[in-house]
């Protein structure tokens, strides 16, 4: 909002003139001795309107970019001067999470760009299907982020609430994701407006016809049957979910559970799915899990997420079980997609469980892969908000091998962690508590090894810490590549860690970099190289320490043992402790509280050979940890 007028400059009088009266100055001054009335009143009139202009006019240009397009609702054209929308296909589409509706279902309804094009506003609107039906808007839309707002749309004269969605800003959007509240209608289409550009829009474009289902389902053809805990009475039913038993696995249908072989029937921690080919050459789907939101199972070529075809059951905005079919492109939400050749649907959310079992005819891939039925199988599980599912923050259980849900066999699931990843986790356990551990020790109290030998010119304690300094560097980079490269971005919903290990990647390149523009042992500013180089090695020592200790946290997520987290802590304390007694040790010599006899051994050597083997001992441990995980 413009908060107040802007101060107009004042100009001075032009060169040579006699008398600043005549000077450009349209500011209303009353110190100013002006000789016409007249033209006083026309500086007067002058400031008005440039003032207005100056707060009206950005008002204007920019009005429309924050979405308050609600008088538009009828012709749905946008007031950009020129109405005159584009005629070729629109790069645009709306996706519906459902084909048919009753009143009072929530639809999901998808704005995206085609082949990366994006827009920058955009109106959307419910209308009737037939062509001779009125412009009214109809139902009411449900927002599920702040980039967009409900508008209340007035047409002859009548207010319809919250009937059309826009934008509130008129940056890049590559996807809109809003909820639908069906009424008592008959079939209805999405409409949507979209801006790409001042001058460059299209309109109308159309989604699919949703269709009013004659039945009491979310699908045409489509029975559902919801069970919530205050039904349990309804339980003994034979033809609910709740029936779903591991009976018949491997000798009638197919089993995919975690753990191996359980049966959802007499275990509430099993993570079940079953398929059973049925005589129309179609496939009875069976899934069950705890879950606060909804379970999933998907179909992928690989064991890594993406472009990957997803069954969800999961919670709608009111609370209720809903099935649907997405398609995952990666981390990011699915996109879905409709049901298709979906029945005989039946739902439940008993005491946090939730299972689903539906019958389907649809090809499992919706993207063009290679022509087989082999599939990676993914189980994944999570919370969900508003009728949307959140990323799952624990790993899926993926199959161990690709299997085909048509034939009868069992398979089973884990959570292995990503070798890449124990591979991250082993080389930063290694440059950190290992080799850094060490280079810090021979500069910080082996100075004097090796007497006055050098090798290439420089001191063999000094070669050693540069040695072992230049591992840690280097494991921690190929470490910190591989987790990208793992994630494939920036690994959301993991806490401090990916942050404090950006943290210790920056400040370990700095370190380097510092000691090379060192400078010479003799120089009067030396001492502040020496301060500053060890004390940002305490910090990055710190950092890394704490960045470990949260990286196996995550690492041993929902694992029963968490010992490797209770040896890491040991291995720290083993470290501290060599410090306290070396330190110990040099206050002695200092003070010549014992003597350092020839031909025997430093007590400083046989101190730090016993620590040597007890970080060894602890980071076997620990890389076994790792890899049991």
């Amino acid at each position: 909002m413009w908060q107040s007028f802007p101060v107009l400059p004042q100009c001075a009088a032009a060169p040579g003139t006699a008398s600043p009266n005549f000077s450009f100055n349209p500011c209303w001054r009353k110190d100013t001795q002006l000789q016409d009335p007249n033209i006083s009143k026309m500086r007067g009139h002058t400031c008005f309107v440039l003032g207005f202009l100056t707060v009206t006019f950005p008002v204007y240009i920019s009005g429309y970019s924050r979405g308050n397009v609600g008088g538009f609702c009828d012709t749905m054209l946008p007031n950009h001067n020129t109405n005159t929308k584009q005629t070729t296909d629109a790069p645009y589409q709306i996706i519906t999470s459902i084909s048919s509706f009753n009143p009072g279902d929530t639809i999901q309804v998808t704005l995206r760009g085609t082949t990366g094009n994006n827009f920058k506003g955009f109106l959307l609107e419910a209308r009737a299907a037939e062509p001779s039906s009125p412009v009214t808007p109809l139902g009411a839309f449900q927002t599920t982020t702040s980039n967009t707002q409900l508008l209340n749309c007035i047409i002859g004269g009548m207010t319809y609430m919250a009937s059309a969605v826009s934008h509130t800003s008129g940056s890049q959007k590559s996807e809109i994701v809003v909820n639908w509240i069906a009424p008592d209608t008959g079939n209805i289409e999405f409409r949507a407006t979209f801006v790409q550009a001042f001058a460059t829009f299209w309109t109308p474009v159309m989604s699919q016809i949703i269709k009013r289902s004659a039945t009491t389902s979310n699908n045409s053809n489509t029975v559902v049957t919801s069970v919530s805990s205050t039904t349990t009475s309804l339980l003994n039913t034979a033809t609910l979910p709740q029936g779903i038993s591991s009976d018949g696995c491997g000798s009638t249908k197919f089993c995919f559970s975690n753990p191996a072989q359980c049966d959802p029937a007499r275990d509430e921690n099993c993570f079940f799915m079953s398929s059973t080919p049925l005589d129309n050459r179609g496939l009875q789907f069976e899934m069950s899990g705890r879950a606060t939101g909804y379970i999933s199972i998907g179909f992928s070529d690989d064991r890594l997420m993406g472009n990957d075809d997803i069954y969800i059951c999961g919670m709608d905005t009111s609370g209720n079980i809903q099935v649907q079919r997405a398609y995952s492109t990666g981390r990011v939400l699915p996109r879905t997609v409709p049901l298709g050749e979906v029945n005989n649907i039946q739902v439940s959310d008993v005491n946090g469980i939730i299972q689903c079992s539906f019958n389907t005819r649809n090809n499992i891939s919706t993207a063009q892969r290679a022509a087989n039925e082999m599939y990676y199988l993914f189980f994944a599980y999570g919370s969900s908000a508003n009728g949307q599912i959140n990323q799952h923050i624990e790993i899926p259980f993926i199959s161990v091998e690709k299997v085909n849900v048509g034939i009868i066999q069992l398979a089973s699931g884990n959570r292995r962690k990503s070798t890449l990843i124990k591979t991250h986790a082993a080389l930063l356990l290694i440059a950190w508590m290992t080799t850094g551990s060490i280079g810090m020790i021979f500069a910080k109290f082996f100075k004097n090894i090796g007497g006055s030998k050098k090798i290439l010119g420089k001191n063999i304690w000094f070669q050693l810490h540069l040695l072992l300094m230049v591992l840690t560097v280097a494991a921690t980079v190929i470490g910190f590549v591989l987790a990208f490269v793992h994630v494939r971005g920036w690994s959301h919903n993991k806490g401090s860690h990916p942050v404090l290990g950006c943290i210790v990647m920056g400040l370990a390149l700095i370190q380097p970099t510092v000691a090379i523009c060192r400078p010479s042992p003799d120089n009067k500013r030396r001492f502040i190289f020496n301060w500053f180089h060890s004390s940002l090695a305490l910090v990055i020592k710190c950092l890394a320490v704490a960045t470990l200790f949260l990286g196996f946290k995550l690492l041993l997520n929902r694992t029963a043992n968490k010992w490797p987290v209770k040896v890491l802590g040991g291995f720290v304390g083993w470290e501290a402790l060599f410090f306290i007694l070396h330190f110990i040790c040099c206050y002695f010599k200092e003070k010549a509280l014992y003597v350092n006899l020839k031909r025997k051994v430093d007590p400083d050597f046989i101190l730090f050979i016993v620590y040597l083997c007890g970080n060894l001992a602890f980071l076997i441990a620990l890389l076994v940890g790792i890899a049991q995980t």
